[in-house]
């Protein structure tokens, strides 16, 4: 049982304490049927948190951890043990990371239950995962040497194209889909389902107003700001007016009063202040952004401008997916252009 360790931290409440341990797949009852498990990962996000939501005839899993041996391990100790009186009637995934989609279709094959998803993020699931073990296309690879990438990056790139399948287990060829608004009902409460974007296309997050808690996923994290970033498939998009559009949106559709139970870190109150939070850090980021492209710059170059750290190699191909959306942005408002450079190579300056 979580004892109440009641901290603050830049206008955020956590009650049981903002680094509390609940323990690797030990289940922990944060409110009335809901259950927060913690699955250890090999990553630098080295935890994801899953919820269990009873119901008197048997189990909602929400998200699922990578497929991973230990993550499997972990899942047949709860079923075996703390779950094991009711089966899984149905598995939700807030959006399509392996991380949160990588046993999905594990559990609904071995419980001969729904999967249910948004549209987008099942279609783009399967999309992906049909690239594994596939060699990188010629628009991707033109992609990343546009943005600046070295001979040895591009190889680098290259070789770990094709990786997402390998994180998940394939999903089964049919789902139910969510969508914005509809009330689900989950035991004796409802849920509303309310939709972000940005970090990922569609991505779900579930409102319980009975029990003033919010399952967030990724949408809203009390550390951290969720990876929004362009990749080679959609090039001149622009996830991070969606990000920023979707966030205000769900500021102003909930209440402040909630508990928000995130993917990753402890469970917190104050919504709106790291709505706000996050919202205000972007729009920072873009003006400092703004004023480093002051000459020519290329993607690479303008990693300084957005990170605080060095970025390493295992961090590169997020770190400019994050730096494209960045520029993109600024792109769609008007106030950066984006010429190419005789050695094909994309140079971004102010207007």
């Amino acid at each position: 049982m979580l004892n109440t360790n009641n901290e603050v931290y830049r206008g955020l409440h956590y009650p049981w304490g903002r680094d509390v341990d609940p323990g690797a797949g030990v289940p922990q009852e944060i409110v009335e049927g809901v259950y927060w498990v913690r699955f250890p990962m090999p990553m630098s996000l080295d935890h994801i948190n899953i919820w269990l939501l009873e119901e008197s005839d048997g189990w909602t899993v929400v998200d699922t951890c990578l497929n991973l041996p230990d993550a499997r391990a972990i899942w047949e100790d709860l079923l075996c043990g703390h779950m094991k009186d009711k089966p899984v009637t149905r598995v939700i995934c807030t959006h399509m990371h392996p991380d949160h989609v990588g046993l999905a279709g594990w559990l609904v094959e071995k419980f001969d239950c729904p999967l249910w998803m948004s549209r987008e993020e099942f279609l783009m699931c399967r999309t992906l995962a049909a690239d594994t073990g596939q060699p990188a296309p010629d628009i991707a690879i033109k992609f990343y040497a546009a943005a600046g990438y070295s001979p040895a990056e591009l190889e680098q790139y290259k070789n770990r194209f094709g990786m997402f399948g390998f994180g998940i287990s394939p999903l089964p060829p049919s789902y139910r889909r969510l969508v914005a608004s509809e009330n689900l009902t989950i035991g004796d409460r409802y849920w509303q389902v309310v939709i972000g974007s940005g970090h990922s296309p569609e991505h779900v997050c579930l409102y319980c107003p009975a029990l003033k808690c919010l399952i967030s996923g990724d949408q809203v994290l009390p550390r951290i700001s969720p990876n929004v970033s362009v990749f080679p498939t959609e090039p001149d998009g622009d996830p991070l007016k969606e990000w920023l559009i979707s966030n205000a949106r769900i500021r102003e559709l909930l209440p402040d009063d909630l508990l928000v139970l995130p993917s990753h870190e402890a469970p917190f109150r104050g919504l709106h202040a790291r709505l706000s939070q996050l919202i205000d850090g972007h729009n920072k980021n873009l003006d400092r952004l703004f004023n480093f492209l002051k000459q020519p710059r290329r993607v690479v170059d303008c990693f300084p401008a957005l990170f605080k750290r060095e970025i390493g190699e295992d961090s590169l191909g997020l770190a400019t997916g994050e730096t494209i959306a960045h520029l993109n942005c600024l792109m769609h408002r008007g106030q950066i252009s984006r010429k190419k450079h005789s050695d094909n190579v994309h140079l971004y300056e102010q207007i």
